[in-house]
């Protein structure tokens, strides 16, 4: 069996952010953030932990995926996102948010495991790659509208 210590060094080195949640009410409050999950956010553990994670959406809690989100934690199930999130000095970051639920021995829910890995580059490229995608459909569109001249 893996030891506390060697697993504390595993959470403390991933270059995820990782943090760990309970239940408390309709909350899931936040009672362990890694390193990881300090860089990416700028938030110290000092300044989110007792808080729930719906901070880091700051006023943009209509994404699509929350609701998703919202669904697995009412049922006690694992779910993936990507969300907009933002950093403490208010720059946006999109987040692939991995959540696993903990149970005891009595099957009872504890605890939810929270991974954060900063997309970003990968959501704008996808971004990016859409609107090219556009805009050479609209080119297609004008060439076939285009009358050429004729060959001699």
């Amino acid at each position: 069996m893996i030891s506390a210590k060697l697993l504390q060094l595993v959470v403390d080195a991933s270059n995820d952010g990782i943090v760990v949640a309970e239940q408390e009410g309709d909350d899931n409050i936040l009672i362990y953030a890694n390193p990881a999950f300090e860089a990416l956010t700028g938030y110290s553990s000092d300044d989110i932990l007792y808080q729930d994670c719906r901070f880091l959406q700051a006023d943009n809690r209509d994404q699509e995926g929350l609701q998703a989100i919202r669904e697995a934690l009412k049922n006690g199930k694992p779910c993936r996102q990507v969300l907009r999130n933002f950093r403490k000095d208010g720059s946006l970051f999109w987040n692939e948010l991995s959540i696993t639920p903990i149970y005891n021995e009595s099957d009872s829910l504890t605890y939810f495991i929270g991974i954060q890995k900063n997309v970003t580059e990968q959501v704008q490229a996808q971004e990016r790659i859409k609107q090219l995608e556009t805009e050479v459909a609209h080119l297609k569109a004008q060439l076939a509208d285009t009358p050429f001249p004729p060959k001699r």
